[in-house]
């Protein structure tokens, strides 16, 4: 089961880069349109990282 989930986001994945390199070389509308999802939900994604790490703290400074 977990593993038929993995793959479908991986396909969904390689279907949204497939779009993104294909709007770049002047897609359709609805490549274009799969394109923008894409790439937000990257941001998202990059986004959510980066407030993550600030909020974890380093604890090899041997602060006990």
């Amino acid at each position: 089961m977990i593993g038929s989930v993995l793959l479908g986001v991986l396909v969904l994945a390689v279907g949204g880069c497939a779009c993104v390199v294909w709007a770049g070389r002047g897609g359709s509308r609805w490549v274009r349109a799969v394109a923008t999802v894409t790439l937000v939900a990257g941001e998202l994604v990059r986004r959510s990282e980066r407030k993550r790490r600030r909020g974890v703290k380093s604890t090899a400074g041997g602060d006990d």
